[in-house]
């Protein structure tokens, strides 16, 4: 019995549609080829890269399918065959353009996308404090309604199990939608990560070096940084991206000046996550990117807005910026981060609260400088050795009160980072590292991870 070809090899066929629509927008830029820099060549490469390898992923979902129908009963053949056939011939629905690394198809028009953390941390003087943490689990989707709508979610647990006895959290990281008005501009509503530093938007354990994320952008920074509003997005062909919005802000009524919490982290404390959000008053903040030379990225953000929320008799602003730049070179990948934060009128918003042990900072700020190298590599595996150095002071200054009530500003706190992460492959990463602190001592700790992504 002869059978269709193409009917018989779904496979074949959208491989050839992958192959012709590479090769028409190859045939396209070619007009423009003497004209076009290297730089915007790269840009459309990447671009057809990231089309072609979600073809890839429906083809494996597929064939999957295929081999499911393959030993399916006789009696049902007929059935199947058809059902082949009709998948064969249907247009491909390009998924939504994510990394290739990131994301398993439920559908035409459906990813699924996950990450997890499992880390062990080992105080080196302090036996009794060793503790095992599935640090964060993740699952998410991103569902293209057409071509140029999608959602984007994330639901997050952390610390494994969560109840009113128990440390762990369940939160909602991210619920957005995105619209793309053309190849350069696009706009988010919803809940979305705010573009600060290096990590915040790109937090995946296979993206970041160490166990743990580093202290600039966790203390400093409140990364996994999140907040509802509105924010646009243009990607410029010369290596430009800006994004700049309207959303929720900190909320200065909920410092609690008789707990350490504001200590660690001055801002991790005042988010607010979207849970009940006040938002009487609310923030702007910008970022703008710049990818103009392959391998380098150099960026600045902002975030500035009111955080008194109409719970505070004085107000508030509170403003956060930074400074960044990441470049490859080869086998190295070198990263640097500044952030500095500002709480005006702190004078006043701590007059109430003289006598707690933690008042409000009016600044703090952190920086770090983290070289890695790519030492060997086989196939997927990769191993990279790295080190990291950091600085950071949650309270550098303290407004006025007067002589014996102000606090003294904190010491500098820097931490060394010594590790390697050894990837399996691009998804899943074993991490070792050891950090010492000059200031915190018994912080002194050796880390282990595993981590994964998709």
């Amino acid at each position: 019995m002869i059978r269709n070809d193409r009917a018989s090899h779904p496979s074949r066929s959208l491989l050839a549609t992958a192959l012709l629509s590479a090769g028409l927008a190859l045939a396209s830029g070619g007009a423009a080829a003497q004209t076009a820099t290297e730089v915007e060549l790269a840009r459309k490469l990447d671009r057809l890269a990231a089309e072609l390898a979600e073809v890839k992923a429906q083809l494996s979902a597929l064939q999957q399918q295929r081999q499911t129908t393959a030993g399916a009963p006789a009696s049902a053949g007929g059935t199947a065959a058809t059902t082949s056939t009709a998948q064969a011939a249907a247009p491909v629905v390009a998924a939504a353009p994510v990394p290739a690394e990131r994301g398993g198809l439920l559908g035409p028009n459906t990813i699924l996308t996950s990450y997890g953390e499992i880390n062990l941390n080992r105080p080196t003087h302090r036996k009794q404090d060793a503790q095992a943490d599935i640090r964060r689990f993740v699952l998410g989707y991103e569902h293209r309604f057409d071509e140029k709508t999608k959602v984007v979610t994330e639901l997050e647990v952390e610390h494994a199990v969560s109840s009113a006895s128990d440390p762990g959290e369940v939160e909602v990281e991210q619920a957005y939608i995105e619209h793309q008005f053309n190849e350069t501009w696009s706009a988010r509503a919803g809940l979305f990560l705010i573009p600060a530093g290096l990590l915040n938007e790109h937090h995946e354990p296979t993206s970041f070096y160490g166990v743990e994320r580093n202290f600039v952008e966790t203390a400093i920074i409140p990364s996994t940084w999140r907040e509802g509003g509105i924010q646009v997005v243009g990607a410029f062909e010369n290596g430009v991206t800006v994004q700049a919005g309207l959303s929720t802000g900190f909320n200065l009524g909920k410092w609690d000046a008789a707990s350490t919490e504001g200590r660690d982290s001055p801002l991790g404390s005042i988010h607010q996550e979207m849970a009940q959000a006040k938002a009487g008053d609310l923030a702007l903040f910008g970022a703008v990117n710049w990818r103009g030379v392959p391998g380098l990225l150099v960026g600045a953000s902002v975030f500035s807005g009111q955080a008194g929320q109409g719970q505070t008799a004085v107000k508030g602003r509170v403003t956060l910026w930074d400074l960044h730049a990441r470049w490859t070179p080869g086998a190295w990948d070198l990263s640097t981060v500044y952030t500095r934060g500002t709480i005006s009128n702190t004078a006043a918003l701590n007059a109430t609260l003289i006598g707690n042990p933690t008042l409000i900072p009016r600044v703090f700020d952190g920086f770090y400088v983290q070289a890695a190298y790519k030492l060997w590599t086989s196939g997927d595996y990769a191993l990279a050795p790295f080190v990291r150095w950091e600085q950071f002071n949650t309270a550098k200054a303290y407004a006025d009160l007067s002589q014996g009530l102000t606090p003294d500003a904190t010491r500098n706190e820097q931490v060394w980072t010594f590790g390697a992460n050894f990837q399996l492959t691009p998804n899943v990463v074993l991490k070792a590292d050891y950090q010492r602190f000059r200031e915190a001592t018994d912080q002194n700790r050796v880390n282990l991870g595993l981590g994964w992504n998709f």
